[in-house]
């Protein structure tokens, strides 16, 4: 899926419309967080030593 700067602006004005500015940074927060704990927990699997498949 390749999205272009025009298709990214009209879905950044369509999401500020619905959503209104005040809610904009709460919105970029709570996804930022989920990122961030999705990629923590894919870093903890990984680094755990009890999981393995060799024994």
């Amino acid at each position: 899926m390749n999205l272009g700067v025009t298709e990214i602006l009209m879905i950044a004005a369509i999401v500020l419309l619905f959503f209104g500015p005040s809610k904009l940074p709460q919105i970029g927060k709570s996804i930022g967080e989920s990122i961030r704990g999705f990629k923590d927990a894919m870093n903890d699997k990984k680094d755990d030593p009890n999981d393995r498949k060799d024994s």
